[in-house]
Order: C-alpha cells, then sequence, then structure tokens
C-alpha cells in the first residue's frame, strides 16, 4: 500500500498543472504551429518590409504569436476535457442510480468512455489509471484526491470536495454525489451556451486581424509607385515599424477581449 501511494505522488508531481493540457497538444498540432509562425514571419517581412529576409526580424513576433497560440490552445484542450468531464459524471449518476457500489460505477464509467473517446483523450487517461488504483485498493477519497491534484479543474475539484465531504459526513453519499453532478452539468451547459454566443465575436476578430494585410497587398498590387516610398529609406522602415508596433497592440488587446473566461 505504502508503495502504492509513493506511486500515485511522483504520478501526480509529474502531471502539474502547468503542463497537464499542453501534453495533449499532439506533434501535428505544433507542426502546423511552427508553419503558420513561418508564413506569419515570411508575409510581415514582405509587406511591411518588402523583404523576406525581414522575417529574421520578426522572430519575436512569431515567438509572441507561438505562444499565444499555445495558450489558446491549451484552453481548448481544457474545454474539451470539460465536456468529457461533464459524460463521465452522467454516466457515474446512472451507473449509482441503479445500485452499483461507487468503485464498480467506476468501472461501468470506464466502459462507456471506451465507446465514446480515444485511448489518447485526458478523460481515458484518468479513467484508465484511476481503475488501476481501485484494483489494488488504494482508498477512494484518495483516488479522487489525486485527480483533483492531477488536473487542477476547477469542476473536478469541486466533485472531489463534495465526494470526501459526503464521505465522512456519513449521509446519503449517492443522493449527495448526484446532486452535485446535476449542478455541475448545468453549470457546464451555461458555460457552453456563452462559449456559442462568443464564437462569432471571435470569428469576427480574426477575419478582422487579416484585413489590415489584405489592404497593404491589395495597395502594393493596385499602386505600386504609391508605395515604393515606404520602402528602402529609414523614414519608411520607422513607419511601417510603428505601423506595425500599432497593429500588434490593437491585436493583442483584441484577443484580450474576446477571450473572456467564463
Amino acid at each position: 500500500m505504502k508503495k502504492s501511494r509513493e506511486t500515485g505522488k511522483r504520478f501526480t508531481h509529474f502531471r502539474t498543472p502547468e503542463n497537464y493540457f499542453r501534453q495533449d497538444i499532439r506533434r501535428r498540432e505544433y507542426a502546423g504551429a511552427f508553419l503558420q509562425t513561418g508564413f506569419l514571419m515570411g508575409t510581415i517581412g514582405y509587406l511591411f518590409y518588402e523583404s523576406f529576409w525581414a522575417a529574421v526580424v520578426c522572430v519575436p513576433i512569431g515567438v509572441l504569436y507561438f505562444r499565444e497560440w499555445e495558450k489558446e490552445c491549451v484552453e481548448k484542450k481544457k474545454q474539451e476535457f470539460q465536456k468529457q468531464f461533464q459524460e463521465a459524471i452522467q454516466s457515474l449518476s446512472a451507473s449509482l442510480h441503479v445500485g452499483y457500489s461507487l468503485e464498480n460505477a467506476m468501472k461501468e464509467v470506464k466502459k462507456d468512455l471506451d465507446v465514446l473517446y480515444s485511448a489518447e483523450t485526458a478523460i481515458q487517461r484518468e479513467f484508465t489509471y484511476m481503475i488501476r488504483q481501485i484494483y489494488i485498493q488504494i482508498p477512494m477519497e484518495q483516488i479522487f484526491a489525486e485527480w483533483a491534484d492531477r488536473v487542477d479543474q476547477e469542476d473536478v475539484r469541486n466533485f472531489v470536495q463534495v465526494f470526501i465531504m459526503a464521505k465522512k459526513s456519513g449521509g446519503d453519499m449517492v443522493g449527495i454525489i448526484c446532486d452535485s453532478i446535476g449542478q455541475i452539468r448545468e453549470k457546464l451547459e451555461v458555460q457552453r451556451e456563452i462559449g456559442t454566443l462568443l464564437a462569432a465575436k471571435k470569428y469576427e476578430f480574426r477575419v478582422m486581424a487579416v484585413v489590415p494585410f489584405g489592404i497593404i497587398a491589395y495597395m502594393k498590387l493596385s499602386f505600386p509607385e504609391f508605395m515604393n516610398i515606404l520602402y528602402g529609406n529609414v523614414i519608411g522602415i520607422g513607419v511601417m515599424s510603428l505601423c506595425l508596433a500599432i497593429y500588434i497592440g490593437a491585436y493583442y488587446l483584441g484577443v484580450r477581449i474576446v477571450n473572456i473566461e467564463v
């Protein structure tokens, strides 16, 4: 038993809150992000300085863009986990209602998740590990507490806190857990509705973020003699650099506005 607890602690330490959802970003997603970053730097170098070699100077912009992409990707993984977690607790509630013990209900949830999600998903990874802990007879309080520590997600923490309190109080644990599951489900449904409303605004922001590049490209193609004065001289480089700085500031301000935490 002591060895199992030490193993759990090592696992918890490895799955730190900082890297938990980041580890779900696939290599192909990173590869796509690197290509997007390179294309962005090349586009900025050509449109703002009429030189692809200027992309080298734009490396800090590429780094900022990549970091912002990674944050958005991690947030997307969190939202995917919320959906997976909702499916899991709904299955858990159904199993508890038909009379399964908590341990057996967890095993039934794992069977349902096997049908719904691939083995690489976060919820599958977690339930696979927790079922192994159940088989070696680790107490459910410890299993759930370690789960909350690994994921460090509000809904999981709330669910675990309710479970531990119900276990200590000795009351109707199944009823208390099912009520908590219902409240979490309602909260997630509200968050999903808010996210749907914000999706249109986020799409509009992405379109508006591309517009300045389109305008510059149109001016270069349609009125090259008018734009030539902005390239190849100190004043022109300064003006374009100022415009680029204003654009970057406006972009990140827009990101902070549309990425409202729900």
